[in-house]
């Protein structure tokens, strides 16, 4: 060993480390590097990410072929040190020299090296599949020794390395990866891409525009007040029922009534088979609006009927409505608010009891309880648990709401106002 220069065996302790450090940086880099993007990438047709794709897709044989390497730089540190340490000063120093030489590769080839792969692992995995590639392809037979040994044992404690852990997202992790996508992703897009995951939890029950505030054509009522009907007509689709919502016997497209009364030809037998050409398009409630939106799309149809288990019609949900659910409102106001919602001066708002409450949470921002009942007159009286008289005053999840009219055992109009700002 005199005969052997002194810089030599200092560089092989050195080319040790490095080699140390590199095997250390890139496993923790390839274990760590965000799947997603590195999948993404590879659709692209980034080699080195699809090289790391391919790696990562058996974990054994990578960690296999990675610890192999780690363990042989920190074996020949090791023992370039204590051959060195023997022929040059003696057995005496062989602590102090190992244990100067561990402490170099825990903080130069271990802790400083993971450290650094962990907070760019991208920057170092994907050029590191470069050389892990061929180094898998050379030492394939002994890491395959390796691993068939590391699988027997896992497999008695019931592991196996073939398969592969999943890395599919729920729906709620996909929230929380949207949440905290920050500045890569506005806010606005955000909040539809969240909105688009809550169609499943949300019911058509939860946004369908009520029974009683359903604008519709009763054939029973006399011509006067149907054409009345027709000419206050915000809808371009209106259903046409006898005596009430359960008996109807078709929808009815204003289009059609425009050409007829332009002719003068339009009389109750008319209207009556010019409803008729649509039949009315009905949905059980309960059915969550990722499944009616594709009961739309399949059925060509914008609006739906929600009928109870009993068959009876409860409300009308538009496709509308479940588009404003992802996006949000179209207007200020949605339409089925202008003429139940008004905002007085003193910062309350005169308030329909038939207006929903969802669509009153979403359009003013506020958090009244969605999870019972849906009409601002259900939430009243399931927390009063009778019929108010106009007058009672309560305070409703922050809100302090007064009811003003009352009428066929319901709440017909309340003022609430915004919760205070604490």
């Amino acid at each position: 060993m005199s005969r052997v220069p002194l810089g030599l065996p200092l560089a092989g302790v050195l080319v040790s480390i490095v080699l140390s450090a590199f095997f250390s940086s890139t496993e923790t880099a390839l274990m760590s590097i965000n799947r997603y993007r590195l999948r993404h990438l590879a659709s692209r047709g980034h080699p080195g990410a699809r090289l790391a794709e391919q790696l990562l897709a058996r974990p054994d044989r990578l960690i296999g072929v990675i610890l192999l390497g780690n363990t042989l730089a920190n074996v020949a540190a090791a023992s370039i040190v204590t051959l060195l340490t023997l022929e040059v000063a003696g057995e005496r120093w062989l602590a102090l020299t190992n244990g100067a030489v561990t402490l170099l590769l825990l903080l130069f080839g271990e802790v400083g090296p993971k450290t650094y792969g962990a907070l760019h692992a991208e920057r170092l995995a994907l050029p590191a599949a470069y050389v892990y590639r061929p180094l898998l392809w050379i030492t394939y037979p002994l890491v395959l020794l390796i691993n068939g040994i590391t699988n027997a044992l896992l497999r008695l404690l019931g592991v196996s390395a073939e398969r592969v852990a999943s890395h599919s997202l729920s729906a709620d992790e996909l929230r929380t990866v949207v949440a905290e996508a920050g500045a890569l992703i506005p806010l606005k897009h955000q909040q539809m891409l969240v909105s688009i995951l809550d169609l499943e939890r949300i019911r058509v029950d939860d946004i369908m525009i009520p029974r009683s505030e359903v604008a519709g054509i009763d054939l029973h009522d006399d011509w006067e007040r149907i054409m009345a009907v027709l000419r206050d007509a915000q809808h371009t689709r209106l259903p046409v029922y006898e005596g009430d919502l359960d008996h109807i016997v078709g929808v009815l497209h204003l289009k059609r009534v425009a050409r007829e009364l332009a002719r003068g030809e339009l009389d109750r037998d008319g209207l009556l088979a010019l409803a008729r050409q649509r039949e009315a398009y009905y949905v059980q409630e309960g059915t969550t609006l990722t499944q009616q939106l594709a009961a739309f799309q399949q059925n060509h149809r914008r609006h739906a009927f929600v009928v109870d288990e009993y068959g009876d019609v409860q409300g009308l949900v538009t496709i509308d409505d479940i588009l404003e659910e992802i996006v949000g409102e179209f207007t200020s106001l949605p339409y089925a608010l202008r003429h139940d919602v008004r905002a007085d001066e003193d910062g309350s708002f005169v308030v329909t009891g038939g207006t929903t409450v969802r669509a009153l949470n979403r359009s003013l921002g506020w958090s009244l309880p969605t999870g019972g009942p849906k009409t601002v007159n259900g939430l009243i009286l399931e927390y009063l648990e009778t019929i108010p008289e106009a007058g009672t005053s309560l305070k409703l999840a922050g809100h302090p709401i007064e009811v003003l009219q009352v009428g066929d055992n319901a709440v017909k109009t309340v003022r609430i106002w915004p919760p205070p700002r604490s």
